[in-house]
């Protein structure tokens, strides 16, 4: 169930299906020279999405390689933004990268889903960057879990899938405390 907030921001409305904390994993394919793995592997990742009740959604992201196992090896990429939509459903963001990137990504909201498909317009790099020229981006609310691809092209490398995740929304347990005021003492006469 998507809940909105009744300090949300109104124009923010459409976008209430990414608020909250999430909490995933994914496969991540190196492109080009990436240097931050050389080859292909699972991450872990965490993103919160938050307001604040201005006209926009802060957004940071933090993702790490997972061993076969599933334990925190090292970081992988981490990034922080602020999106915004407009009254026809066009989405933008600013997004900065670790790597040294600065993005601007327009896309849209789909039109009676909870779905957004991105695509960089505007990207600066620091001279320690790595190679990078744009991307596109996917994100959708399925089934109550939030999911998403990305695209990633450099000057010598075509547009390609490089990252994609699977995320569940993360409860904060003094949410529910919140709800358990006239739960009996005993537990038990709960379930009479």
């Amino acid at each position: 169930m998507i809940e909105i907030p009744s300090d949300l921001h109104p124009d923010l409305v459409p976008l209430a299906f990414l608020l909250g904390n999430w909490e995933g994993a994914g496969v991540y394919a190196p492109v080009g020279d990436d240097d931050a793995v050389a080859e292909k592997c699972n991450f872990g990742q965490e993103a919160t999405f938050t307001h604040d009740g201005r006209d926009f959604i802060e957004y940071v992201s933090r993702t790490w390689v997972l061993d076969g196992e599933g334990r925190k090896v090292r970081p992988l990429e981490s990034e922080t933004g602020y999106w915004r939509i407009d009254k026809d459903r066009k989405v933008e963001i600013v997004m900065v990268r670790d790597q040294g990137v600065v993005e601007i990504w327009y896309g849209e909201l789909a039109d009676g889903k909870p779905q957004i498909d991105l695509a960089t317009d505007a990207v600066a790099r620091t001279a320690a960057s790595g190679p990078y020229s744009g991307g596109k981006r996917l994100y959708g609310y399925v089934n109550s879990d939030l999911m998403w691809v990305g695209e990633k092209a450099t000057p010598d490398v075509e547009l390609r899938p490089y990252m994609s995740a699977h995320l569940k929304k993360v409860v904060d347990p003094s949410e529910w405390a919140k709800d358990l005021k006239d739960l009996p003492d005993d537990g038990i006469a709960f379930f009479k």
